[in-house]
């Protein structure tokens, strides 16, 4: 809104010429979902608290050690959706369709979360939305967005796929290119919803994913860097390091609450979006392989389940002593607090690894 706003008069003040910078834009936006996430969040969780007098339903199977969290509040998702949301709004360039998409990602993807988590409340068990009705949303707001980014992407990339490692190799899907682009976007979306298990566990491993994906798209949005880079350049991108900057912003606000021991969860509310946003971030930038590397913590939590689930229908016997896998962990002995940083470490290391692949071409 403010870059909307205040750059046609930038000849006139020289101070407004700022607001044409990204970077500028970005910090802004970093400061602004900050801050707003700690005004909003004691009322917000106070209220929470007052309308969810048990809190969030404990899993009965989950480690014994969780059974002392009964009665905190979760949907804390909302602060964050309401902190990148409005600070959004307010510093990037409001006519860049891209920034559109993923805060419909963010929002849609955000509601059937919330109604997830409502549903767990007022049944007062952990099942929530049916998992049919789930995918059914998640898929239909993804093709909406899906068609829309490929209306916004430059001719010769609408449909197609850009590999890492490679200069100048590009994969036309085709049709596939709408399947491809909602396994990635809903793949996200549930691998970092499998993570939110433990206090804080989830929210600094999308934060420091938002960080790669706002320096790849500012990257893959200007002409010299992706030109040196060697990467494919996407016009519109580099706005998207605003809403990333956003999502920083409100994590480490809600980090602040949610860090052991949490006063707040963040609920389906906020990982489904999240995960949903840095699916679609991969999709416009055409980084969606990578997106599997810089978000490998989300890949292998998704895939200690997927694994579990397999083996025990086919062996009857698990792999692991609980899955997601961070519960194994727990049950072997670890504290929560040493699963979470550890994680965490895992999660900066293959930040990096994603990272360097923007120059081994």
């Amino acid at each position: 809104m403010l870059y909307n706003l205040l750059t046609p008069y930038a000849d006139q003040f020289l101070f407004f010429d700022l607001f044409r910078s990204v970077t500028f834009r970005t910090g802004g936006a970093i400061v602004t979902a900050l801050i707003i996430c700690f005004v909003i969040a004691p009322r917000m969780i106070r209220w929470l608290k007052s309308k969810q007098r048990e809190g969030q339903p404990i899993r009965e199977d989950g480690p014994e050690t969780h059974f002392k969290k009964a009665g905190t509040p979760t949907m804390g998702g909302l602060m964050i959706l309401i902190s990148v949301c409005v600070s959004t709004l307010i510093w990037a360039d409001l006519t860049n369709p891209f920034i559109w998409y993923a805060l419909l990602i963010m929002v849609g993807y955000g509601a059937i979360g919330f109604a997830d988590d409502y549903l767990k409340l007022t049944k007062r068990n952990c099942k929530g939305l049916s998992g049919k009705l789930k995918i059914l949303g998640q898929v239909v707001i993804g093709v909406i967005v899906t068609i829309g980014i490929m209306n916004a992407l430059p001719e010769g990339l609408e449909t197609h796929v850009a590999p890492p490692f490679f200069k100048d190799v590009l994969i036309n899907l085709s049709w596939f290119f709408i399947p491809w682009s909602l396994i990635v976007i809903i793949g996200a979306s549930n691998a970092v919803n499998l993570t939110d298990g433990l206090d804080g566990l989830a929210i600094v491993p999308v934060a420091i994913a938002a960080a790669c994906f706002g320096l790849i798209a500012y990257l893959v949005g200007r002409v010299d860097f992706s030109e040196y880079l060697y990467l494919h350049h996407v016009p519109g991108t580099s706005e998207l390091a605003i809403i990333c900057g956003a999502l920083i912003g409100g994590a480490m606000g809600f980090l602040w609450y949610n860090a052991p021991p949490a006063a707040i969860f963040m609920g389906d509310t906020g990982s489904l979006a999240m995960g949903g946003f840095l699916g679609s971030l991969a999709v416009m930038t055409k980084h969606e392989i990578v997106l599997a590397i810089i978000g490998g913590l989300f890949v292998l939590e998704t895939i200690s389940v997927i694994v579990q689930v397999a083996s025990f229908k086919l062996t009857g016997k698990r792999v692991f002593a609980m899955a997601p896998i961070h519960h194994h962990f727990e049950k072997k002995g670890w504290s929560e607090p040493q699963v979470v940083i550890r994680f965490w470490i895992i999660a900066v290391i293959l930040a990096l690894v994603g990272l360097a692949t923007l120059k081994l071409r």
